[in-house]
């Protein structure tokens, strides 16, 4: 990151700040750097790439985050990588820990409901929510059939979430339901950090300016 033009640095900085709503300026330029950083960390396994790519975002989100379920980590990048190119920019990667660090409910919702959406389709189905909570919960050893067990908590988490009682779970039905009932908002599968994480991580990166 050393070797960054310091104009370079604030015209980047000067244009997130437009749109991203939850941070400052100086924030914004304590992330920049830090994704200057990974990327040269990564660069240095292998040939230079125009991103953060999948697995070394994993690792940020496994290491700085305590987020380990693989369905979940695919998700939360599928999330951020808005154009589906497979890597993060420097814009996608400050506006998705916008709404990862500090967003509010609303933003937090979607976020959620397009993690759980594996395939993208505009719902949460009866199979994505068996894959997710299979994934996401540990089977006792001594249950013959697990995956009847995790069947049956689909059915009840339907009977809760599904106000429209089509079988699957839209944008507009998780809305609902979370706001009823905030602690269905990660109701399969942890994909927000906690708030122990969250400080961890701020403290970390924002002082790195302050200490400059």
């Amino acid at each position: 990151m050393s070797t960054m033009n310091r104009k370079l640095l604030e015209s980047i900085t000067d244009k997130m700040s437009r749109y991203v709503e939850h941070f400052d300026k100086n924030e914004i330029e304590c992330l920049i750097r830090e994704f200057y950083v990974l990327l040269g960390e990564q660069n240095a396994h292998g040939k230079a790439v125009p991103g953060l790519d999948r697995g070394k975002f994993r690792s940020v989100l496994h290491h700085a985050f305590n987020i380990t379920d693989d369905m979940i980590m695919d998700g939360v990048f599928r999330t951020f990588d808005k154009d589906n190119d497979g890597f993060l920019s420097v814009k996608e990667w400050i506006a998705g820990l916008c709404v990862f660090l500090r967003g509010r409910l609303d933003e937090k919702i979607k976020y959620c409901f397009t993690v759980y959406d594996l395939n993208n389709d505009g719902y949460i189905s009866r199979d994505e929510m068996f894959h997710l909570l299979k994934n996401s919960l540990t089977s006792q050893p001594n249950e013959e059939d697990p995956d009847e067990g995790i069947k049956d908590l689909v059915e009840i988490t339907l009977k809760k979430m599904d106000h429209d009682h089509d079988g699957k779970l839209s944008l507009i039905d998780f809305v609902t339901a979370v706001k009823e009932e905030n602690l269905l908002l990660e109701a399969f599968g942890p994909c927000l950090p906690d708030l122990t994480a969250i400080y961890t991580f701020e403290e970390r990166v924002f002082k790195e300016e302050e200490e400059q």
